[in-house]
C-alpha cells in the first residue's frame, strides 16, 4: 500500500506529464517539492522514491534540513531572503537556486558573500510582483530589466536563471504577463531564462503558459 507522500508525488508527476503532452512543443518541467514546515522524515521518504529537488521558504529551516538530508539534494530557496540571512545560506552545500532576488541590494550582498565562499556561480531567479498585494515580495515589473541587467553584468558569482512569481490566487493572467516580461528580458540581454510559476492549485495552467519550474507542496506532503 502506497504512503500518502508516494501517492501525492506520483499524482503530481502524472499530472505534469499529462499537461506536457498537450503542449505544441513539449519541454522539461522541474518539480520542486515544497517541504515547508514538514519534518525531514517526509523529505527522506520523497528522496527514497527518487525525487531530488526540494524547496524551502525559510532560510533557518532550509539550513537545518540540509544538515540531516541527503547531500545530493538540489535545494531551492523559494521564500523571501533577508540580507542578514545571506551568510547563513552558505551552510547549504546543495543550494541550487535562490528564486527570490528582488533588489540590487540583495543581489549585491549575495554575490559578494557567494564569491567569498569560492563556490561555483549560484543560479538565481528574480521574484516579480504580479499581484500588487502587500503580503507578497517581488520587484515591480517595470524594474525587472534593470535588475536583470545588473545581475548579468555586475554579479560574476551569480547566474541569472529565470523569473519567478507568486500570482494573486485565481489570476492566471499573471502567468502570461510574466512570460511576456521574460521574453523581453531574454531578448534584451541575450540570455535563456526559465519561468518559475505555479503551485498546488494552478501548476497545470502555469505549465500551459510556459512555466518550466513548478513549486508544489500540499499535494505531495499534505496540508500544513
Amino acid at each position: 500500500m502506497q504512503s500518502k507522500v508516494a501517492e501525492g508525488l506520483a499524482l503530481v508527476q502524472a499530472r505534469i506529464e499529462a499537461i506536457r503532452r498537450t503542449l505544441p512543443a513539449p519541454r522539461p518541467v522541474r518539480l520542486v517539492a515544497v517541504s515547508k514546515l514538514k519534518p525531514p522524515e517526509l523529505v527522506h521518504e520523497a528522496y527514497s522514491l527518487g525525487h531530488r529537488v526540494f524547496g524551502e521558504n525559510y532560510v533557518d529551516e532550509l539550513c537545518s534540513k540540509a544538515q540531516v538530508c541527503a547531500s545530493d539534494i538540489s535545494w531551492h530557496l523559494i521564500g523571501h531572503l533577508q540580507s542578514n540571512k545571506v551568510i547563513k545560506l552558505l551552510q547549504v552545500p546543495g543550494l541550487a537556486v535562490v528564486e527570490t532576488i528582488d533588489s540590487i541590494k540583495l543581489a549585491e550582498k549575495l554575490n559578494k558573500e557567494w564569491g567569498k565562499a569560492g563556490r561555483q556561480p549560484l543560479r538565481v531567479f528574480l521574484q516579480v510582483d504580479t499581484s500588487g498585494e502587500s503580503t507578497k515580495s517581488g520587484v515591480e515589473p517595470g524594474e525587472v530589466p534593470g535588475l536583470a541587467e545588473y545581475v548579468v553584468r555586475s554579479c560574476g558569482h551569480l547566474q541569472l536563471g529565470g523569473l519567478m512569481t507568486i500570482g494573486k490566487e485565481g489570476d492566471i493572467s499573471a502567468f502570461e504577463r510574466l512570460k511576456a516580461l521574460k521574453e523581453a528580458v531574454s531578448q534584451g540581454l541575450q540570455v535563456d531564462l526559465e519561468l518559475s510559476m505555479g503551485m498546488s492549485g494552478d501548476f497545470e495552467a502555469a505549465i500551459q503558459a510556459g512555466s518550466t519550474n513548478v513549486r508544489v507542496g500540499s499535494l505531495i506532503f499534505g496540508s500544513r
